[in-house]
């Protein structure tokens, strides 16, 4: 079932003493004592707990917003928020905190503002009301209306509008930077290209040279490397089709800039934006299915290629030997040994077993069908990778009448997508009219039978 992305309370805060641009240190402190400080550096312990409490909520609506849409970060900068009130709120390193400010924040720093409809964090504009005022909230003006019997939510109302609402209970995690690690491209299906996909159909509603990507389902078909190169080319950018960091990031920064996120008056990001369709929960020993089955395909294809490694059976069941082998990968590669798949496992896992397919000589498995590429064949795709399945497809074709003989051209076509229908529907696979894994070696394996090959000594 898809999920949610929701924003997170994260553990630390890196503040930058100084403007942007400036050469001032960064200091990361936790997330709790971030808060606590700024609102003993903003307001008055002497206020009404709910002047307090209201501007409370503001100073962490507002941090939460810098860091979901990676404001600094995605323009250059290794921070998540600066000290200076210009630009962002005021943080005094070593400043002593008020008690009564403190309990407050213990009591809500898990909690932030939203427009009703949307999940992200409000940007809760605010200045002093004094010396500076702003479209935001007042600081001096929360106390008359606290003294005038308003609630904190009724205070925020005041100056936010009715539409609004507190998110609570958020879940406290570590968070990092957004971009996946290694850049996205043709072929590639995960949560992290869902959400370039939805970034950019956004965009493209204010750059129309940007073409729309029909589906937003997380697979990086020929629509969505037409519209990264559009992007690309409209924002001077190397124009790859490819999603590095740099464009991943030019991404973030310019949808941010369309929705006005960092702004009182956004758009937000709605749950149905927000939704992503693979489980990002990990895969733990007991488990069972294709998910399972893949991850095993992968570490026996590493294996046979690291002696290091152990081969283990695909049998689509998270069991005791997989468990083994993927203690084994773990120790290998320098990471944490848990025997479960975390996200790090799997990118990892994921990275090198598309690095050793892509790296195999031509010819290496003779008469045998080549193993998964290592991404999901859609239609509009043209390479060699294509032109090998329409060569078993056709082979296949010409035993089961059922499935048409299709030309071998290179080209992932209407022919290519209905010979692939056809097939998963006789051999019992979801019908998608993709490759991916399960439909890839279920070919591979039929196309070796039928030829009277089998895949030997790879173990698979």
């Amino acid at each position: 079932m898809p999920t949610v992305i929701q924003p997170v309370i994260p553990e630390t805060v890196t503040v930058h003493l100084g403007p942007p641009g400036s050469n001032a240190q960064n200091i990361t402190v936790p997330f709790v004592d971030y808060i606590k400080n700024v609102a003993s550096s903003e307001i008055y312990p002497t206020w009404p707990e709910s002047a307090l409490r209201a501007n409370i909520y503001a100073i962490i609506s507002f941090v939460l917003n810098r860091i979901y849409t990676e404001w600094y970060p995605s323009r250059g900068y290794d921070f998540d928020i600066t000290n200076t009130t210009q630009y962002d709120q005021a943080f005094v390193p070593d400043r002593d905190i008020f008690q009564n400010i403190s309990d407050i924040v213990d009591d809500i720093f898990d909690e932030y503002v939203v427009r009703q409809g949307s999940i992200q964090p409000l940007f809760t504009a605010f200045c002093n009301g004094t010396t500076s005022t702003c479209k935001g909230m007042s600081q001096w003006g929360t106390v008359s209306l606290a003294e005038q019997g308003l609630t904190p939510f009724e205070i925020l109302q005041y100056y936010y509008g009715d539409d609004i609402g507190i998110l609570t209970d958020t879940p406290v995690m570590s968070v990092g930077e957004s971009y996946p690690g290694t850049p996205l491209r043709l072929g590639d299906a995960s949560n992290e290209v869902k959400i370039i996909q939805t970034e950019l159909n956004r965009i493209g509603e204010n750059y129309p040279a940007i073409p729309k990507i029909q589906v937003e389902n997380g697979l990086f078909g020929s629509d969505t490397e037409a519209a990264v190169r559009a992007f690309q080319q409209i924002f001077s950018l190397p124009e790859t089709g490819t999603v590095d960091k740099a464009t991943w990031y030019a991404i973030k920064r310019y949808y941010s800039g369309v929705k006005q996120l960092a702004e009182l008056t956004s758009e937000g990001v709605t749950i149905e934006e927000a939704t992503i369709p693979y489980n990002q929960t990990g895969l733990f020993p007991g488990m069972q299915g294709d998910e399972i089955r893949t991850l095993q395909y992968y570490l026996d294809i590493i294996a046979y290629f690291n002696p290091a490694l152990s081969l283990i059976p695909i049998t689509g069941v998270y069991d005791e030997a997989t468990v083994q082998a993927v203690e084994n990968f773990q120790r290998f590669y320098g990471l944490p040994i848990t025997g479960n798949i975390d996200e790090d496992t799997w990118n990892t896992i994921f990275k090198i077993y598309r690095d050793t397919a892509a790296s195999l000589p031509e010819g290496y498995e003779g008469n045998r069908a080549k193993i998964y590429p290592g991404y999901v064949l859609s239609e509009g795709m043209r390479n060699d990778d294509v032109k090998d399945l329409q060569t078993y497809l056709s082979y296949i074709g010409s035993i089961y009448p059922e499935i048409p003989e299709i030309p071998v051209t290179g080209y992932f076509g209407p022919q290519t997508r209905d010979a692939v229908y056809t097939f998963q529907r006789l051999f019992g696979l979801p019908i998608s009219g993709l490759v991916g894994h399960s439909t890839w070696y279920r070919i591979a394996e039929e196309y070796n039978a039928l030829r009277g090959e089998d895949y030997g000594d790879l173990g698979i």
